[in-house]
Formats: C-alpha cells, sequence, structure tokens
C-alpha cells in the first residue's frame, strides 16, 4: 500500500504474489522435469512413444500452467480524488466515487469488495486479509478518499 502526497491510494497482495512466483516456478520445473524424462515406450508393447514434439508440448503446458499461476499477481488497487481503479485477475474497471456506496471488509471474508449504488459487489482482490496490517491500511486510506469525495450535505 502506497499513499503519496497528492493522496493516492495503491494497494496490491502481498502473499498471494510470493505464492504465486514460488507456485509458477514449481509447476515450470515440473513439467519440464516430466518433459525431459519422458523419452521412448510408454508400455512394453510399445504402442506409444515420446517424441521431442511430445516433450516440447509437455513444457509448453507448464509454461502456460505458470502464466495462470502469475496471473494472480495482477490484482491492484489504485485510488484518488476522482475515483477507484480495480485491477481483478482479467480485468481493470474505473469506478468513480459518486457510485460507490461503501467499501467493505467483513470479518471472515478473505478480501474487500466496493458496494456500489446500483446492489452490485466488486471484490477487491488486491486487498486481502492474508496481508494483515497492510490490507487495515489500504481500506482506512480507500475508506478516508471515498468520506471526501461525498457531497457536503447542505443545512437550510
Amino acid at each position: 500500500m502506497t499513499q503519496t502526497a497528492a493522496e493516492v491510494v495503491e494497494a496490491r497482495p502481498h502473499r498471494v504474489r510470493v505464492v504465486a512466483w514460488i507456485a509458477a516456478a514449481a509447476i515450470l520445473a515440473v513439467f519440464t522435469a516430466v518433459g525431459t524424462a519422458l523419452t521412448g515406450s510408454t508400455g512394453e508393447d510399445g504402442a506409444a512413444v515420446f517424441r521431442p514434439g511430445d516433450q516440447a508440448a509437455m513444457v509448453g503446458l507448464g509454461i502456460c500452467g505458470a502464466l495462470v499461476a502469475l496471473a494472480f499477481t495482477r490484482p491492484r488497487v489504485r485510488a484518488d480524488s476522482h475515483g477507484i481503479t480495480v485491477r481483478n485477475v482479467f480485468s481493470d474497471t474505473l469506478f468513480p466515487w459518486s457510485v460507490v456506496r461503501e467499501i467493505r471488509f467483513d470479518r471472515g471474508h478473505p478480501w474487500a469488495s466496493l458496494e456500489l449504488v446500483n446492489d452490485d459487489t466488486v471484490s477487491l482482490l488486491a486487498v486481502q486479509a492474508a496481508d494483515k496490517m497492510h490490507a487495515v491500511v489500504a481500506i482506512q486510506g480507500l475508506r478516508a478518499l471515498h468520506a471526501a469525495a461525498q457531497p457536503v450535505p447542505v443545512e437550510g
């Protein structure tokens, strides 16, 4: 979580990113090892044979699996006085503060969420309970920006 003088709050998950990188490396290593170890006939009758193309395909599958694991490093939240940009695993969406009713982080939930004025809910995968104090600081910053963007009621 980063907060600058320009009132910008940024958050990215910490633990999930570490786990995703470790998982990606393990997936790639396992598929590469299996792909290079499988050679020759697959049985006594020799009906199927692993060739270099099959080995390359196994390594390719490992690369694809690693890329899927690394997709979980993408989540990010960036907010300023105009709104909040939410990047989850596969999408980026900008929400002006006028459409955000509440920023929620309910007890027992794995990540925070935005409750929108049209009753939709958007998960904030970048703010996760596993990150403990990083998540708390991010939520406090997001809620402060949200509160500052709300119109001041006119007394009269």
